[in-house]
């Protein structure tokens, strides 16, 4: 059973269908966001006609490398990833916390900043994005102090998932057990067909959506096309990590040699954490979250998105602690794949391959850790 929903049956949506189920979304207030194809990248944006969706298109991914290529295909979904994936819509890269204002004498008031929060519907989520998103949650609203913005969107949050059928060459979510089946966190799960779609409710407003389209039962023949392809694209996915619990190798490792040679190639720019759909560093320091009004009558305190690999992450006191790439880069990947098992009982990697696609100088997380911890039974 998936979320309160009593049985999983699944419908066959003709491309059509589609267009009514954006309408549905839209007409119950959602802000819909897809796919869009821009400048040569897949990106997340306002979507409110099928037609603009990525058809036939194919992304080409490597190390340090992403190209989009158009095919002649009717597939709106025929890619693995673009840069974004469900973080920016929870976890803004920038927002403000609070507001301080002065008034006629002089004398300033605090006051907290309410965020305008409207629900979105995101079209197009894979599994390794809903794998990200569960251990975002872990972090941002577990505990005793859960964060009440994070919270809001969380609540007003409607994903329509797409199982992956074309992983690129980056991928590795088998490895860590994350796709390429979507198997829990959606509303609407959706496996694409060149006529339309099979698709199935992962939650009990999801099941009251399909049901309001009013489509037929997928066939028998649809059901086991689908199953083929997401087959398919777990046994074609060649990059894999050494194990999904590296805790105990990375840490007995802290001298390797390897740490040195991935930092004469990293630059330290943070592109892996910005890509990356777990991290969730983030900065509030006064000299780069200060926004003062031209006239001084107010400011705004923000809170920002923050990266390990930056000389004022490991600031403390008037000493930086990493002062070096080596040891930034041994930071992120031994609390990435290490201590994240400690915090969050899991690795903190879904093996979306953002990371490596996204890297300048195309520095592979598996091929570094394989080098600094040696092949691991999974």
């Amino acid at each position: 059973m998936l979320e309160g929903v009593p049985e999983v049956s699944r419908a066959f949506l003709p491309r059509d269908v589609l267009q009514r189920l954006l309408d549905a979304l839209t007409g119950g207030d959602f802000l819909c966001i897809g796919p869009r194809l821009k400048e040569g990248v897949i990106v997340y944006e306002p979507l409110a006609d099928t037609a603009t969706l990525p058809q036939g298109v194919h992304d080409r991914q490597a190390p340090g490398e992403y190209r989009t290529e158009q095919v002649s295909s009717p597939r709106q979904f025929a890619w693995a990833n673009g840069p974004q994936a469900l973080k920016p819509f929870l976890f803004a890269p920038r927002e403000a916390l609070w507001r301080v204002v002065r008034d006629a004498e002089g004398r300033l008031t605090f006051r907290e900043v309410q965020p305008d929060i409207k629900p979105i519907a995101v079209i197009g989520a894979r599994a390794c994005d809903l794998a990200a998103l569960a251990l975002q949650d872990s972090h941002f609203l577990a505990g005793a102090y859960p964060d009440p913005t994070y919270a809001a969107r969380r609540e007003n949050l409607f994903i329509v998932a797409v199982h992956c059928s074309h992983p690129a060459a980056t991928c590795f979510c088998v490895s860590t057990g994350d796709g390429p089946r979507a198997t829990h966190g959606f509303d609407i799960a959706l496996s694409e067909l060149d006529d339309g779609f099979v698709a199935e409710a992962g939650s009990v407003r999801g099941k009251v959506l399909l049901d309001a389209l009013g489509c037929s039962t997928a066939a028998a023949e649809q059901i086991a096309q689908a199953e083929d392809e997401i087959a398919h694209a777990a046994r074609s996915q060649s990059r894999r990590l050494p194990g999904r619990n590296l805790r105990d190798a990375l840490f007995a490792n802290l001298e390797h040699p390897r740490w040195e040679e991935v930092a004469e190639r990293c630059l330290s720019c943070g592109n892996c954490t910005s890509v990356c759909p777990t991290c969730f560093c983030s900065s509030t320091s006064a000299s780069a979250s200060e926004q003062p009004s031209l006239d001084a009558s107010h400011a705004e305190h923000s809170r920002e998105w923050d990266s390990c690999f930056t000389r004022g992450h490991s600031y403390i006191h008037g000493a930086v602690v990493r002062s070096d790439t080596r040891t930034r880069y041994r930071q992120w990947l031994t609390h990435k794949l290490g201590s994240w098992h400690e915090q969050y009982g899991r690795s903190g990697c879904v093996g979306c391959g953002r990371c490596v696609t996204w890297c300048p100088t195309g520095i592979d997380i598996t091929e570094e850790t394989t080098a600094i911890c040696g092949e691991a039974m999974l």
